[in-house]
């Protein structure tokens, strides 16, 4: 009689984390290196956004809405909004532990069973945890810099992200070189004040000096993006890098804020609007096809109808064609919050004159673009992507997510280009 295997038992499937990702780009970043903190276990993550009041009842909403849907899971909120707020995140009776951003990178908060880890953000002192693939993602993100020296008056962020402080280009490189050996075609740079980098490192090497060490140790890498940018810092370096280098993405998001030079002194900001369209006028004259994003904000403290013409207008002078628009929320805390306010109903109403005015803009660019061929890196489901200056791309036949493919792009939308594969 022939020896019978004993039955082999099967494990368990291996709970994998769930993580919830509101606001910025760093944000993604780091939750991919969260993921990978807690590979393994029956987690839900909210990785939250603290950028406007609306971002943070987002995030409450967020919260509900997870533990409806994972009722056994272990919840932890983490980011901007609990580093700010922690004690109201750590009162919901949906959450079970807060963790702040001082420490979202260090394996063992995730591993303490303290049900609130939030130290002062003057303790930080990490910038992030490496990143070696992206789950579900085309494009990678890379956290190159987090903080913020700078205090505009509307911002709170810095209250979450703390100082300015930069990863050495070694360690960049390193986990580009990873990314790139893992699939990754594009890869983004992200940072709270990306073009603050390196002031805190030895030799205080420029974003630019970065970018270039990028372009010269991983020559494999395809495609390189910027994230948000502080149009006043885009130094000669780096302008001719954005300018002069084709595996650089065509397409910069400026942190503008506002058209009218008034309004930006009292947000503390540091260029003029002059200076702001001067940088453009440079950057499309050297690379026509470079497609200029921007934050803006409706309805700042004290803005009269002649300063938000200005802000209005800006959208047209400059050619903004990705715009992000946000109602002045005032943040506790903030200097503007102590400013004569805009009321409420006159910014929402100024928000929706802008976003108009920046459709309109973003329509007429799309429709210029019929009749190219675009190099779309593809995203899931297989049938749409963007292209290098950041347009929305959609087709009918599947391509393989994470390829780069020729699209002719034959017709648009207000929204998106729409093409068929060559």
């Amino acid at each position: 009689m022939a020896d019978i295997d004993p039955p082999q038992l099967l494990a368990p499937p291996r709970p994998e984390p769930r993580i919830v990702t509101l606001g910025c780009r760093l944000n993604l970043a780091e939750s991919e290196a969260i993921r990978a903190l807690i590979a393994g276990r029956d987690s839900v993550v909210i990785n939250s956004c603290a950028v406007t009041n609306e971002a943070v009842v987002e995030t409450r909403a967020a919260i509900r809405r997870a533990r409806r849907a994972s009722p056994n899971a272990e919840l932890i909120v983490t980011g901007c909004a609990a580093q700010i707020d922690p004690h109201a995140f750590a009162a919901m009776p949906e959450v079970d532990r807060v963790i702040g951003n001082a420490v979202k990178h260090d394996r063992a908060a995730w591993n303490s069973r303290d049900p609130l880890i939030v130290p002062d953000m003057a303790t930080a002192t990490a910038v992030a945890a490496p990143t070696t693939s992206f789950t579900g993602h085309a494009r990678a993100f890379v956290e190159v810099q987090n903080g913020c020296d700078h205090r505009c008056t509307f911002c709170a962020i810095p209250f979450g992200r703390g100082d300015s402080r930069s990863l050495p280009a070694g360690a960049v490189i390193d986990q580009i070189a990873a990314l790139v050996d893992a699939g990754h075609r594009e890869v983004v740079l992200t940072g709270v004040d990306l073009t603050s980098y390196g002031h805190d490192l030895p030799g205080q090497p420029s974003l630019g000096h970065l970018v270039e060490r990028i372009l010269r140790y991983v020559p494999a890498l395809e495609r390189l993006r910027l994230s948000s940018l502080d149009s006043i810092e885009i130094d000669d370096r780096l302008f001719e890098l954005v300018t002069g280098e084709a595996r650089i993405m065509p397409h910069l998001h400026l942190s503008l804020q506002a058209g009218d030079d008034m309004i930006l002194k009292r947000m503390k900001r540091r260029h003029s609007r002059a200076q702001a369209l001067a940088i453009i006028e440079r950057l499309k004259a050297r690379r026509p096809d470079i497609a200029i994003g921007a934050d803006l904000i409706a309805g700042f403290p004290t803005e009269d109808e002649a300063m938000f013409a200005n802000t209005l207008a800006l959208i047209d002078d400059a050619r903004i064609v990705h715009a992000h628009i946000f109602p002045y929320s005032p943040r506790d805390g903030t200097p503007a919050a102590r400013m004569p306010q805009v009321p409420p109903p006159i910014r929402k109403e100024r928000a929706a004159q802008l976003r108009d005015t920046a459709q309109r803009q973003r329509a007429a660019w799309l429709a210029a673009q019929i009749g190219t061929v675009q190099p779309v890196l593809v995203e899931r489901p297989g049938t749409r992507g963007h292209a290098p200056n950041f347009a929305e791309v959609r087709w009918e036949s599947p391509a393989p997510a994470g390829s780069i493919i020729p699209v002719r792009v034959t017709a648009a939308d207000q929204n998106h280009l729409i093409g068929t594969l060559l």
